[in-house]
């Protein structure tokens, strides 16, 4: 290595810690990790918060909100220069604008700084008499909930892999087609380039329709989502079967295998050393009502996703990432059930407990004992009002919005969810194919059209709670 770039490296290694000190100590800096798995809303979630920390009008639970401690809020050029900005004001417009609709989803991570001017409390109270307000700099970071669990790869080699993604496979939407693909390929015969590359597509294609049908587990995530790596080898290998027999060079189970581990080395680690190392807090959207409405299987498919994701903040777990996170931890982890605008409130309680009691069997599980975690029901944008509606002399609690692929107005009794989350998680565990007692339904309802007083951010349920959690603590 050249002196010069040894050089650099620790003039660049000075200032990084000058910058952390400077952030500790005068404005201090909170990154805020949002992901979701499979169609959760994480860009109106990250819109919505941002819309209604500025305007907080909405935002009772919100201590530093309500106390009118946060005096200020406004938008800053993001410290990372080489990372997407998220597009608040488009995504902000699509869903307040005269004709409402839900904004595009976010492919690739993007970032965007919210400034917040903060009066201090307690002691601090007596100190900022002297320095004033300060200001708290939150660093949102978002990025593809498949890529947060492309971090389980790591610990795994390609032989364990494969096991356990075919396994899966069979039951799932999509399994059949790529099944076929693989019926009478011969992982120890020679690679052949167009069998590769005719495997790798077919395993996208079942990853694609597992997703559709509401399935978390979908990785290795950048299939999905492959930007600028769509064609290249890292993204053409595919789970088989192994053999008998160890395998000689140049067979297609090495070429996988090979393929496979530059994944975890190429994709995988870059991504955890550039932005996963740098979060604080991390909030995990979950479309939980999509999974209970998709069946047992998509609702344990969901609390393997959540121990996988545990796992994956436990510190210890992965010595690369132990080293990588030394000195450094994420604080606090919440599971957000979102669209909880989708049941009426007296359910409300109870899509919490589901989600509470999936997540201490994930930290279970994962043998987790981290970051304080914490679940609960959301909706960052409320789209529908709620209406107790009578049929044959039985009074059911419903949520009336505009469906989203007519533009008509319905009225929806999604089903009552059970008091006893293991209801619900027993089966799925156990491996029903089906709900034995009840019947859950969903609609995709369109955002509602909004009519905004100074000083409200968007209509939202628990927004505030969420980020009491996350932020709370941070601006006191």
């Amino acid at each position: 290595m050249r002196i010069g770039d040894i050089a650099d490296g620790l003039t660049r290694g000075a200032e990084g810690i000058a910058a952390s000190v400077s952030e500790t100590f005068l404005e201090p800096v909170v990154r805020l990790g949002v992901t979701g798995l499979s169609r959760a809303g994480k860009t109106v979630f990250i819109t919505s918060l941002v819309a209604n920390l500025m305007d907080r009008g909405r935002m009772p639970q919100l201590r530093a909100a309500a106390s009118g401690a946060i005096t200020a809020a406004h938008l800053r050029p993001q410290p990372d220069n080489t990372v997407p900005r998220f597009d608040y004001e488009t995504h902000l417009a699509a869903l307040t604008g005269t004709a409402p609709h839900w904004p595009d989803s976010t492919r690739a991570v993007s970032e965007l700084r919210l400034s917040l001017k903060v009066r201090p409390g307690g002691l601090g109270r007596l100190l900022g008499t002297m320095t004033g307000p300060r200001t708290v700099h939150v660093d949102i970071v978002d990025y593809p909930g498949e890529w947060l669990l492309d971090l389980a790869l790591l610990d795994k080699g390609y032989a364990g892999w494969s096991r356990e993604t075919l396994e899966r496979i069979e039951a799932r939407p999509g399994g059949a087609g790529f099944l076929s693909a693989l019926g009478g390929v011969d992982p120890a015969a020679k690679l052949d380039e167009p069998v590769a590359q005719g495997l790798a597509g077919a395993f996208t294609a079942y990853l694609q329709a597992a997703r559709e049908a509401g399935f978390s587990d979908c990785t290795p995530g950048r299939f999905l989502l492959p930007g600028e790596l769509a064609g290249s080898p890292v993204l053409t290998f595919a789970p088989l079967p192994e053999p008998a027999a160890a395998t000689p060079r140049g067979s297609l189970w090495r070429e996988m295998e090979r393929r496979f581990d530059a994944y975890k080395a190429e994709v995988v680690k870059p991504f955890f050393r550039e932005h996963f190392s740098r979060i604080d807090r991390q909030v995990v959207l979950v479309d939980a009502l999509g999974a209970i409405h998709a069946g047992p299987s998509a609702v344990e498919d969901l609390r393997r996703a959540m121990t996988e994701i545990l796992g994956a903040f436990r510190p210890g777990r992965n010595a690369w990432l132990t080293s990588l996170l030394l000195g450094r931890r994420v604080e606090k982890i919440l599971f957000a059930a979102t669209k909880a605008d989708h049941l009426h409130h007296s359910q409300h309680a109870r899509l919490t407990a589901i989600m509470q009691a999936l997540m201490r069997d994930a930290r279970r599980r994962a043998d987790f004992a981290g970051a304080e975690t914490a679940a609960m029901a959301i909706a960052a944008l409320r789209a529908t009002v709620e209406e107790t509606r009578t049929r044959g002399g039985e009074s059911y609690d419903c949520v009336r919005g505009t469906l989203l692929e007519t533009g008509r107005e319905a009225a929806l009794y999604p089903g009552e969810l059970p008091e006893d989350p293991a209801l619900l998680l027993d089966p799925a565990r156990e491996g029903a194919e089906d709900w034995l007692d009840a019947e859950y339904n969903v609609m995709r309802f369109a955002p509602a059209r909004l009519t905004l007083r100074p000083g409200e951010g968007p209509p939202h349920i628990r927004l505030d709670k969420a980020a009491e959690f996350l932020l709370g603590g941070r601006l006191k």
